[in-house]
């Protein structure tokens, strides 16, 4: 009403003090017009949380190559697995997995090395779908292939964790299932091996290049259990829990420590050395 009289007090006389009270009183109502759209538009920060709780959900899918290290039936047609993969160990639930037609159950069996698509839930991980890449079919047909197989997977068990780098330990492991899988090598040989090598890759690698006593270099022909590493003749005199190796022996230990992980395997020592690295190991 007010803004309709100063515009036309304007009109009827040109007064340009009644052009500047209209003008105030549209500025006024242009104002309190802007503040209430203001209040009508959604909140932008709210809905940028949202979308990216959205995207969290999407991206809680996984994708990882893994192996089955341990499977535990659940329900009636479920499991639960736990999986070695490069990052640590992972419990999922493979639903389903046991009924006859399942897509999971040949990626949900013991030993199974596959590309796993898990999806993260709050606090347990479900498997989506496996792709098998080895199954390794000769350890499942030979009951004492099957024996070191499951000790060694036992082994990793209890060396692993979750959210841990073990794409080394994986590596040994899986380069290990092979050899015994489909090679005939002594299998207590083959567990010696993998169990100095794992030593030193949880970090207790034996010292073997010079004495762990007076720090000799020579005449190292005896394995301290004490100070994990090789000794003189002279200081192991002073350690009773000392054992005498062969130079064989000694080569070998070397060579487990030292060897790329893809020729660890590619040596051969006598049954007797064969026994003193087993004690060692």
């Amino acid at each position: 009403m007010i803004k309709q009289l100063a515009w036309n007090m304007f009109k009827n006389t040109g007064d340009i003090n009644s052009y500047l009270e209209f003008a105030e009183i549209e500025k006024q109502e242009r104002e309190k017009l802007n503040v209430n759209e203001e209040k009508k538009k959604p909140n932008l920060g709210e809905n940028i949380r949202n979308r990216y709780k959205i995207e969290e959900v999407i991206m809680g899918t996984i994708k990882t190559k893994g192996i089955v290290i341990a499977e535990n039936n659940m329900g009636d047609f479920d499991k639960m697995l736990t999986l070695l993969t490069p990052s640590g160990k992972i419990s999922c639930s493979a639903k389903g997995s046991r009924r006859p037609k399942s897509q999971l159950m040949a990626g949900s069996q013991f030993l199974c090395f596959g590309d796993y698509m898990l999806f993260k839930g709050t606090n347990t991980y479900t498997l989506n779908s496996s792709e098998p890449l080895e199954i390794f079919y000769n350890i499942r047909i030979d009951l004492d292939k099957l024996q070191y197989a499951a000790h060694i997977t036992k082994i990793i068990q209890d060396v692993t964790d979750e959210n841990q780098n073990t794409y080394k330990i994986m590596q040994l492991y899986l380069n290990t299932l092979y050899v015994i899988s489909e090679t005939e090598m002594d299998l207590e040989f083959v567990v010696s091996i993998f169990k100095l090598r794992l030593m030193c890759l949880l970090g207790f690698s034996p010292r073997i290049q010079k004495c762990t006593e007076c720090g000799r270099e020579d005449n190292l022909n005896y394995f301290s259990f004490k100070d994990n590493g090789f000794k003189c003749e002279v200081c192991s005199r002073q350690d009773t829990g000392a054992v005498q190796i062969s130079p064989s022996t000694k080569k070998a230990i070397q060579y487990i420590t030292m060897a790329p992980a893809k020729k660890l395997y590619s040596f051969e020592i006598s049954e007797e050395n064969k026994k003193q690295l087993s004690l060692v190991s």
